[in-house]
């Protein structure tokens, strides 16, 4: 297996995310990790290099505040680009990155290509949960809107996905509504139901975001916008309870004796809802396996990111997809 990881996107990038990849490299022997990026400054960081590590040079950088479509088509030699360009022309088995969304996504389009039959591609990152199984979502934010058969075809790829991937058998497939009445929401979940129904897969109808992360379902499909609002909120909330516990817990000295009784048990539930556990979000439909890690990804959320991309090879999921969408659309 052979990935391609943009060593210059992120937040903390090249550093984390060269880190990231040796510990991967080292974990995985069979895995071909090839590094794109600046050269000079992707080898200082590396003192011994692993025999199953390559560096590709590039000398060009997309960074966050790009606009997407304008930095994939002058950037040519960015690290992103070129390595979209190592799966497209069989160099690479997947690319791995953690730089802007939004070129990530143009450059799945533009040079990658899109799957046969798929009319929009699917960011779909994992939400944790209580449990700790997680729900996969999507799209959370690489298209606004959708149609409902688009949605349909969401479901079908998380599907495929959670089942290739975790292992599940039938996924449990949900639409993000505002109840769970089958003619409850707007015009799109209303038109999607019916589809939901009939598509290849374990519809158990509409569902709540305040239920999400009770594991009521294993995957919940939504149009951009309202998936995007329902991540930040989130994301919004925890860091609120998380900060507002630590600025209680360091009250005074008898609450922070009670701190030290709870700590275990909080850092436990605090690792269930790390992104870095849960690695990276593919990019489902594009013809090629694509991964986003968070702009922020520490070491440890990059293995898990080659960790994810090495199952999905062994499980043959890009085809698994392929083969599902083709069969559909002959129906």
């Amino acid at each position: 297996m052979r990935i391609a990881i943009d060593a210059m996107g992120g937040d903390h990038a090249p550093d984390v995310i060269v880190e990231g990849a040796i510990e991967a490299a080292k974990e995985w022997s069979d895995t071909k990790i090839m590094l794109v990026g600046n050269r000079p400054q992707i080898e200082a960081l590396i003192p011994a290099m692993p025999s199953n590590v390559a560096i590709v040079h590039a000398s060009e950088v997309i960074g966050p505040d790009d606009e997407p479509v304008k930095a994939v088509r002058r950037k040519n030699d960015s690290s992103m680009v070129v390595a979209g360009r190592m799966v497209k022309e069989k160099e690479a088995d997947a690319l791995i990155s953690a730089g802007n969304t939004g070129a990530l996504m143009t450059t799945a389009l533009l040079v990658i290509g899109r799957m046969k039959g798929i009319e929009r591609p699917a960011l779909a990152p994992m939400i944790p949960t209580v449990e700790g199984g997680g729900v996969l979502a999507l799209d959370l934010g690489a298209n606004m809107d959708a149609s409902p058969e688009q949605l349909v075809q969401y479901a079908i790829m998380g599907s495929i996905y959670r089942s290739k991937v975790h292992d599940l058998l039938a996924p449990r497939v949900g639409l993000l509504n505002v109840g769970t009445e089958a003619m409850k929401g707007n015009g799109l979940t209303k038109a999607a139901y019916p589809l939901l129904e009939q598509a290849p897969i374990h519809f158990v109808g509409n569902v709540e975001a305040r239920d999400i992360l009770q594991s009521v379902c294993d995957v919940i499909v939504c149009d951009g916008f309202a998936g995007n609002i329902m991540l930040k909120s989130m994301e919004g909330t925890a860091s609120a309870i998380f900060s507002a516990l630590k600025k209680e817990f360091t009250r005074n000295w008898l609450t922070k004796l009670a701190a030290a009784i709870v700590k275990p048990g909080l850092s436990g539930f605090k690792k269930k809802l790390d992104y870095s556990e849960h690695g990276a979000a593919p990019l489902l439909g594009i013809d090629g396996l694509v991964l986003k890690c968070h702009g922020s990804s520490n070491a440890n959320a990059v293995k898990n990111a080659v960790r994810q991309a090495r199952i999905a090879l062994k499980n043959d999921l890009v085809r698994s997809i392929s083969m599902e969408i083709s069969n559909g659309s002959e129906m």
